[in-house]
């Protein structure tokens, strides 16, 4: 086998849920092959870089086999290869990213606490 539909790959390479998903985010645009946004019947070889846009990220990944058998986790990773650069993961994992929480029931923040909190922010 050397190609594979693209909705199919993403599917069995676990990078969608379902093969559904993966369909629907190519027919949205949100995959592409080089530069060309693809259609869901577009076939991906080996060697392709698929970028899939994850907001608020777009990742990439190498196409080092093709299937279109679903199969476990510690097997994908022989086929897809993840290439996005580390200042991208990074925004996903939150270091740039700001983020604030309140206990449940405290109410809305003060007037003073305010100023802290936009004090916090501005590091």
């Amino acid at each position: 086998m050397e190609k594979v539909r693209i909705d199919k790959w993403l599917w069995a390479v676990r990078i969608f849920k379902t093969r559904s998903l993966a369909a629907e985010a190519c027919g949205k645009g949100h995959v592409s092959i080089g530069d060309a946004h693809v259609k869901a019947s577009r076939e991906v070889k080996v060697g392709d870089t698929v970028k899939v846009r994850v907001p608020p990220i777009e990742r990439e990944y190498l196409v080092k086999q093709v299937t279109d058998k679903r199969m476990s986790a510690q097997l994908a990773v022989d086929f897809v290869e993840e290439t996005t650069p580390q200042e991208r993961l990074d925004i996903l994992r939150g270091t740039h990213m700001q983020f604030e929480s309140r206990d449940r029931g405290t109410g809305r923040p003060t007037k003073r606490d305010r100023r802290l909190i936009d004090k916090l922010k501005e590091l």
